[in-house]
């Protein structure tokens, strides 16, 4: 009887220990799983930041083509709606500035802060008030969005630094009032 008695005592430990184990190696696969979900919403992040970069170029680019293409007798005029820059009705045929108005890649969703100007729009920025995950090593288009705290702070405007200059050259005065953020649906 006590051979019996011992070896179900040994048993007993030694499938306590294997539990001990088995909760060990459970944790550890969970640290990990936490770990690899980090890492691919970084990544994700990350990807989204650089497809925002590079549609908000796209967007400084069109509407600088806009600002900059003129009718004669005509001074210079930002688009007044973001479909001005897909089908720009004042010259007799059809110019495309833009081929179509891009999805927030932050957002998932059409719709833009725009940046007005004298009542047009001079520039468009995400609605995401995401921490950016890029702080640093900007295009020179794009050095005023370094250190900002969200990515609604980064804005495309035409000419790049205008929200930056207390002289806008050529293009209105960005006052304090001229100067306005709206969403466009």
């Amino acid at each position: 009887m006590r051979r019996f008695e011992r070896r179900s005592r040994v048993r007993s430990a030694k499938s306590g220990f294997a539990i001990l184990w088995l909760l060990f190696l459970v944790a550890l696969l969970g640290l990990g799983l936490s770990a690899a979900v980090r890492i691919e919403a970084t990544t994700t992040q990350r990807d989204k930041e650089r497809a925002l970069l590079s549609i908000g170029r796209q967007f400084r680019q069109a509407i600088g083509a806009y600002y900059e293409s003129q009718l004669a007798g005509r001074g210079h005029e930002y688009p007044a709606t973001l479909d001005d820059l897909l089908k720009d009705n004042r010259f007799p045929a059809v110019r495309r500035h833009l081929r179509q108005v891009f999805v927030d890649p932050m957002t998932g969703r059409s719709e833009w802060g725009l940046i007005m100007v004298g009542g047009r729009i001079a520039g468009v920025r995400s609605l995401s008030d995401a921490l950016p995950i890029k702080q640093a090593g900007f295009e020179p288009d794009d050095q005023g969005f370094s250190g900002q705290q969200k990515i609604s702070a980064w804005a495309f405007t035409y000419p790049s630094d205008l929200l930056l200059r207390p002289d806008a050259g050529t293009a209105p005065a960005p006052a304090a009032s001229a100067v306005r953020s709206e969403t466009r649906p």
